[in-house]
């Protein structure tokens, strides 16, 4: 089946289709999902314009519903880009500016750590913020007690260190500009602006039958359970089909609204540099072409828990085409990793409904885009 939208044509491949026309692309995704014993796969691919769904396996092991492009999952991390954007936004319609002191916009904080950290620190993990939210911290109010009290461990801007408590309260300051609660400025401002109509931070009751059973390194069922920060850090589900629109969006392939537009591409340039890549808003990329290993040292575990050394661009640098950007996410249960190139016309989104490594899944869409590039 053929359809268009927005330009765009979408090609629907599952099941033997994607097997029968797809064979290298099977031959990459089925030995990653039997190592992993992965229940279902969803993969979308928009290259010079046209766009493929590959989807494999079952969105429930109980139902054995099959996986399709309009099958939810938990995108964990790949949120953050979300709420990147929705901060760029009230940036370019001026209720902050990048340079702000947190206090400035949160003044429960001032006379604190934040009257040093910026808004751009929060967007580009240069906080100095730690990846979690403690256990103690149940609430908002336990939250901001704990922000209060903070101390920081280096000077803003010299190391990245990945960090859900940056980038949700980056998310929490936002909304404020905005004048909305996070959850209604991204489900009913970011979100319909994208046109992504089957993405949710809660998946309303109708559409719960698309949301699938996320499984643990033990085979467990599990979703991702409510928790301060979780909305602006890691909250979404979403479809490969709203996805890959997304990453459309982030190509400049597809027409929204010019704020927006100007909001999202925002978030590409290069703040600080690593040892591994750039860091932009939420994304990282690094110059095109990169070999697997090179992106699996980037995107491995060490660097996500230890942290880096990292040294601000000045000015910030606007990417050339010849990047490779990209952005994994994961919850308990689910697994996503997604990439976009402009300079190749090329995007790829993968959606898992189990945890699996980081590396296998760089590996995984790093030889689908080699198969689609020659490079």
């Amino acid at each position: 089946m053929r359809f268009m939208i927005s330009g765009l044509v979408l090609c629907c491949a599952s099941g033997a289709m994607a097997q029968q026309h797809n064979s290298a692309i099977d031959a990459a995704v089925k030995p990653v999902m039997a190592k992993y014993q992965l229940p279902g796969m969803a993969i979308a691919v928009l290259h010079n314009g046209e766009t493929r769904f590959y989807n494999y396996g079952v969105a429930s092991k109980q139902s054995q519903t099959p996986v399709t492009e309009q099958t939810l999952f938990e995108i964990g991390s790949l949120s953050k880009t979300f709420t990147a954007a929705l901060a760029s936004y009230a940036v370019e319609q001026g209720k902050m500016d990048w340079r702000d002191p947190v206090s400035h916009r949160m003044p429960e904080l001032k006379n604190s750590a934040f009257d040093r950290v910026t808004l751009l620190n929060l967007a580009t993990h240069t906080s100095g913020l730690p990846l979690f939210v403690p256990d103690s911290v149940q609430d908002t109010p336990q939250l901001m007690a704990w922000y209060k009290a903070w101390r920081l461990p280096s000077p803003p801007g010299s190391r990245r260190v990945y960090s859900n408590l940056g980038i949700g309260l980056l998310g929490m300051i936002s909304a404020r500009q905005l004048e909305l609660p996070f959850k209604q400025a991204m489900e009913q401002r970011l979100l319909p602006a994208m046109g992504m109509h089957h993405t949710w931070i809660e998946v309303p009751q109708d559409k719960m039958g698309d949301y699938a059973q996320g499984y643990n390194k033990e085979d467990q069922p599990v979703r991702v359970t409510p928790g301060p920060l979780d909305a602006e850090s890691y909250g979404l589900k979403s479809s490969s089909a709203d996805l890959i629109r997304w990453l459309a969006v982030n190509m400049g392939q597809q027409k929204v609204d010019n704020d927006w537009q100007q909001a999202v591409s925002a978030t590409h340039h290069g703040y600080f540099h690593t040892r591994d890549f750039t860091q932009a808003m939420m994304w990282e990329y690094y110059p095109w072409p990169v070999n697997a290993e090179k992106l699996v040292a980037g995107n491995s575990g060490k660097r996500i828990l230890n942290g880096m050394r990292a040294s601000a661009i000045t000015p910030p640098k606007v990417a050339s085409g010849s990047t490779w950007y990209n952005k994994t996410g994961s919850t308990n249960g689910f697994s996503t990793y997604a990439v976009f190139i402009p300079a190749e016309n090329t995007a790829v989104i993968m959606l898992a409904n189990k945890w699996f490594p980081n590396d296998d899944r760089v590996q995984l869409v790093r030889e689908i885009i080699g198969q689609l590039t020659d490079k």
